[in-house]
């Protein structure tokens, strides 16, 4: 058999329980073999089948669950040897999800086949760690910095046991981190970090965008006992986590090594960050005994899976809005020179650049960009304090998900009267393999102000519109904000075939856009959900229900004379990927009744943790066109 039909060709019955004891700081010749004999099997495991996250084309993390398998080895000894130590292994950097994976497997809760079907869809083995859907998870985790301070509480609920945290130079970047070190020092909490020191996070190197950035001094400073050593010199390693285990207080492990040591693809680059691709897994297998066969047969016999579904209202050609926004934001910038730009304009980055279309600014225009680590917080702040000069512009940009972390810096920058455009890309659910942790669903929390204040939420449907956003609001004052989706969407069509958002388009801040009109009722969307929702409305004129559309790219404001319009009309469904709890939907609803306009009222949003995989999370969540068309045929009877 093939693909994810074989048996697991590891076979982790080998792996060789071994017992440890933190009081005898250095290993026997026997002890150092098992060890090493463990961590090679571990690793080898977890190029495999995170390889098959690159062949289906789900994306995945390889290295730093691959990096860090030594220290895992090291405390599943400990765990064997005593029952002082609290028997779970927390990950502050969620993204090593293999790591917990394979530990389900090797405990058990997991049939080791079942590790092939890595970030598939419906396979309960999403993009991060989440408790209660993977047997065996101990725990949820996934954004960074999020971690540690919540495993202080574990110490203080579990005052008799050593509890450990997988740590890593990204995680430890973000200003959570600073605060529960501070904690656990004051406290004197029975926690130890073993923290992978590998100098690589997703947009580059620490150690050469970070300037001064240093953990073994910056926990000293804290008062944490640091032992830093070569994560690769097992000897060293377990010495060095004896000694923390040993210690009386936080202490930490910070083990130095190159990211994927022994990959030879990958190593030390910060492709190892990312899934290894199929031929880099196939390679490094082979190098490692296995036969080709056993590797190619699996990971050649998985591919990319896909429901097409024909939409009509929009272009097979897609782009990704993400990318675009910083397109857009180059094309504003191209109109200064690189004196005036450098004066007027500074975007930061939150090592996210390839993924938030901030790469394609720093390429062009490196005169106004900001290499910075993973503090969003900060990052924003910093931002807003360039734009408090009333003719400067900072430009912030993240994942939507992380907004929720950046609420309070909102707020005073909006009293400090700052100007700061903040792109915040992955918004929604459609194609989150990463999964719930990572949802961009909360988006309105951006719209935080007093009534007597405005910011301005913006969703683009489609690249063209997302230039015509950027251009139009680019050096507006105040704070606004432009959402962006992981996914790729088409081009919005007219009932004529041309391009919506084409030539003689203007974008006008708080205006609704009516797509077509109509007299049964109206659907209202933005984003990626306007061409499924055109779709579904396309399809109910298709049979005779008279249904209108209306795309909202301004979420957050009123525009009155389209909400009289829709409100007079039988019905109203809002379709949106937001939170439903929070969304356009749980506000538009008290927009109509607030002017005595009583329609139908409908709205559908996000409502239910993910399942994983890419294009399925949309009909996941009821999204999908068809879903579209039985709500609004619910709502026209």
């Amino acid at each position: 058999m093939s693909g994810t039909q074989s048996k697991f060709p590891i076979d982790l019955k080998k792996y060789k329980k071994l017992a440890l004891d933190a009081s005898k700081p250095q290993l026997t010749a026997e002890q150092k073999s098992t060890l090493l004999y463990n961590i090679q099997l571990l690793r080898d495991a977890i190029v495999l089948f995170t390889a098959t996250g690159a062949a289906r084309g789900v994306s995945g993390h390889t290295g730093g669950a691959y990096d860090t398998v030594p220290e895992v080895c090291i405390l599943l000894s400990l765990f064997e040897g005593s029952e002082k130590y609290l028997p779970i292994i927390f990950d502050e950097a969620g993204h090593r999800v293999a790591t917990q994976y394979l530990l389900s497997a090797l405990e058990g809760h997991l049939p080791a086949e079942h590790l092939l079907h890595y970030r598939e869809a419906n396979s309960k083995l999403p993009g991060h760690p989440e408790l209660g859907l993977t047997p065996g998870v101990k725990f949820s985790s996934g954004r960074l910095g999020h971690m540690w301070p919540m495993v202080n509480g574990v110490a203080m609920a579990n005052k008799d046991k050593v509890v450990f945290c997988l740590g890593s130079d990204g995680s430890q970047q973000e200003g959570n981190d600073a605060e529960a070190a501070r904690l656990a020092v004051a406290r004197n909490l029975n926690v130890k970090l073993l923290i992978d020191d590998n100098d690589v996070t997703i947009a580059g190197h620490p150690s050469q965008y970070m300037k001064g950035y240093d953990l073994t001094k910056t926990l000293e400073g804290h008062g944490l006992k640091v032992y830093t050593v070569q994560g690769e010199d097992i000897d060293a390693l377990w010495g060095a986590i004896a000694s923390v285990v040993t210690y009386d207080g936080p202490a930490a492990v910070i083990a130095k090594r190159l990211m994927a040591p022994g990959v030879a693809d990958i190593e030390g680059s910060t492709h190892g960050h990312d899934v290894i691709p199929v031929k880099s897994a196939v390679k490094y297998l082979s190098s490692r005994g296995y036969p080709a066969s056993v590797s190619e047969d699996i990971l050649n016999n998985i591919k990319p899976s896909s429901v097409p579904y024909p939409y009509i209202g929009s272009t097979k050609e897609v782009g990704a809005n993400r990318v675009v926004f910083g397109e857009a934001v180059n094309l504003v910038l191209d109109t200064l020179t690189k004196e005036e730009a450098a004066k007027k304009v500074m975007v930061i980055d939150s090592d996210l650049e390839g993924s938030t279309g901030l790469k394609v600014i720093h390429e062009k225009h490196p005169e106004v960009f900001v290499p910075s680590g993973i503090m969003e917080r900060g990052n924003f702040s910093t931002a807003a304090g360039f734009g408090f000069d009333a003719n400067k512009f900072g430009v912030f940009s993240t994942f939507s998900a992380f907004l929720e972390m950046v609420v309070s810096e909102i707020t005073m920058a909006r009293l400090n009267n700052c100007n700061v455009l903040s792109h915040f890309s992955h918004s929604g659910v459609d194609e989150m393999a990463d999964n719930t942790c990572h949802f961009g669903i909360n988006s309105f929390f951006a719209d935080n102000g007093l009534s007597d204040v405005q910011s301005w939420l913006y969703f683009p449907a489609d690249p063209l519109q997302m230039v015509a956003v950027i251009k139009r609001v680019f050096f507006e004052r105040g704070i606004r904000f432009v959402f962006s989706t992981r996914s790729k969407v088409p081009y919005i069509l007219k009932e004529d075939g041309t391009k919506f958002f084409g030539d003689g388009y203007e974008f006008v801040p708080g205006k609704d856009e009516t797509i077509v009109e109509g007299k049964a009722g109206y659907v209202v969307a933005f984003g990626e959900m306007l061409y499924r929702a055109w779709d579904a409305v396309l399809r109910c004129r298709q049979e005779g229900l008279d249904v209108g559309l209306i795309n909202k790219p301004t979420l957050n404001l009123v525009d009155e004379q389209t909400l009289r319009k829709i409100g007079s009309s039988p019905f109203v469904l809002v379709v949106e990927s937001l939170n439903q709890k929070t969304g356009l939907g749980s506000k538009m609803g008290t927009w109509l009744l607030e002017r005595q306009l009583t329609p139908k009222y409908g709205y559908m949003g996000t409502t239910k943790e993910g399942c994983g995989g890419l294009s399925e999370q949309i009909p996941h969540q009821n999204l999908d066109p068809q879903s579209i068309i039985m709500k609004i045929k619910q709502l026209s009877n």
